[in-house]
């Protein structure tokens, strides 16, 4: 099983060792450390890191700027940008930088180590604030029509799907089958005119639905 390659950027030693600590426990994950934007800029373009977890506040270049850089010049590597709250306007700036993933400092090692596999997959994985929010400014510009409107239930189903939740178990959460949770995402899609939730998160940003 090749090895997945992970950058891990953060100014303060504690945080980014526990990060390597829980990251280094699944087998084949390589951790590589770097303690500032500018190194993890320099970093990635020599080992070309699948994923590269980033402070979102550094001293000098900060992570919005260090994800835009790699993001440029390694369109492959998936960003996952790590910061202190969930605050409208800092999902706004993960996003923009082109990360697929936001966690605050408060991440559970399971979320870490689900939103990892998640991107090694190259799916987004958003938390329930941030798949929330990015669902209210899509809908919210989008306007769509009565045919298009989402229903409370579709609404649910695509919040679990954003958080990287699979089929099996959104159906758990939601008490439905594997199979109508199917039917729910092929509707959702249809509705939406997507083929797949990260078509839906890229065309959002994209077409600019996330507010300046």
């Amino acid at each position: 099983m090749p090895k997945v390659k992970i950058l891990v950027a953060d100014d303060h030693d504690l945080f980014r060792r526990g990060i390597r600590a829980v990251l280094e426990s699944q087998p084949g994950w390589e951790v590589i450390e770097v303690t500032c934007g500018r190194e993890a800029v320099e970093k990635a373009k020599s080992i070309h890191p699948q994923i590269a977890i980033l402070d979102l506040h550094m001293p000098g270049l900060d992570g919005v700027e260090a994800a835009l850089r790699i993001r440029k010049a390694q369109p492959r590597t998936e960003v996952l940008l790590i910061g202190t709250d969930e605050s409208d306007e800092t999902i706004r700036q993960a996003l923009r930088a082109g990360a697929h993933a936001y966690l605050t400092k408060s991440v559970t090692a399971r979320d870490l180590i689900d939103a990892i596999s998640n991107l090694d997959k190259h799916r987004p994985f958003f938390d329930g604030r941030v798949s929330q929010f990015l669902l209210q400014q899509y809908l919210k510009h989008d306007k769509p029509s009565s045919e298009q409107t989402l229903t409370s239930r579709e609404r649910e189903v695509l919040q679990l799907l954003a958080d990287g939740k699979s089929n099996k178990e959104v159906a758990v959460l939601t008490g439905t089958s594997p199979k109508t949770v199917e039917t729910h995402r092929a509707r959702i899609m249809r509705k939406l005119k997507v083929k797949s939730l990260a078509e839906l998160i890229r065309f959002a940003i994209r077409a600019r639905l996330i507010e300046a």
